[in-house]
Formats: structure tokens, sequence, C-alpha cells
């Protein structure tokens, strides 16, 4: 357990992570471009579609979300007070 604490606080295990992440995918990608393979532009293309998503949800939609969440939940209460709560028997 120790030695997982200290992998994930380490930056010289981050660096190695990234490292072999960049040489393994260049070992991959870089026969496949040479060869004229459609694939890592595929590859590539997914990959910033998913990036571009994941930012958008975070950066502009869940604040959205949030303050329709606002606007519904007064005008509920507005309702339930001109009207009674509904199931008040």
């Amino acid at each position: 357990m120790v030695s997982i604490v200290e992998k994930l606080i380490t930056p010289s295990w981050y660096r190695g992570q990234a490292t072999s992440l960049v040489s393994n995918a260049a070992a991959y990608y870089r026969p496949l471009a040479r060869a004229g393979s459609i694939t890592p532009l595929w590859h590539g293309m997914m990959a910033v579609g998913t990036i571009m998503y994941i930012s958008t949800q975070f950066a502009h939609k869940q604040t959205a979300v949030q303050g329709h969440r606002q606007i519904e939940k007064k005008a509920l209460a507005e309702y339930y007070e001109k009207h009674g709560m509904p199931h008040a028997h």
C-alpha cells in the first residue's frame, strides 16, 4: 500500500509514465503514418473531439444546467406557495 501512495505523490513516476506513453504512441503511429494510413488521423480526430466535448461540458453546459435548475426550483417554490404542496392532505 505504501508503494502505491509513494508512486502517486512522486513527480518522477508521472514523468516516467508520460515518457512511456509518448514512446509507445510514437512506436505505434510512426509506421502507420509513413505507410500513408488514415488511422492516425482518425485517432487524432477522435481524441480532439472527445477533449472538446469534455471541456465544453465542464466549462459551459454544467453552469447552464445549474442555472436552469435554480430557475425551476424558484418556479416550483412560487407554484407551491400559490397552490399548496401536492399530497399534503
